[in-house]
């Protein structure tokens, strides 16, 4: 396994209904339409239908689900310790 194997980010859609994703942090929160997933490249939301959360395992890494899948967003990561006024001033 190459050196940085544990913290690599893939992610594999099979025909639009089963989603495999590595490098997965947290998971802030999911329902059958949503999934809201921290990974180390940034926050992903997964739009879809009857998704549903079938491995989950945050010491690997590793999530899996199944549903319709309809959409991928990749956003960035929220800026941790600075205030609004020091964005804005600094």
């Amino acid at each position: 396994m190459p050196e940085n194997a544990a913290t690599m980010h893939n992610v594999i859609i099979e025909d639009r209904k089963k989603i495999s994703m590595t490098g997965i942090t947290d998971v802030g929160s999911f329902d059958e339409e949503t999934l809201n997933i921290q990974s180390q490249n940034g926050c992903i939301t997964v739009h879809g239908e009857n998704l549903q959360i079938t491995k989950l395992s945050l010491d690997s890494g590793e999530l899996c689900a199944e549903g319709i899948i309809n959409s991928l967003v990749y956003s960035a990561p929220a800026v941790k310790g600075k205030s609004l006024f020091s964005k804005m001033f600094g």
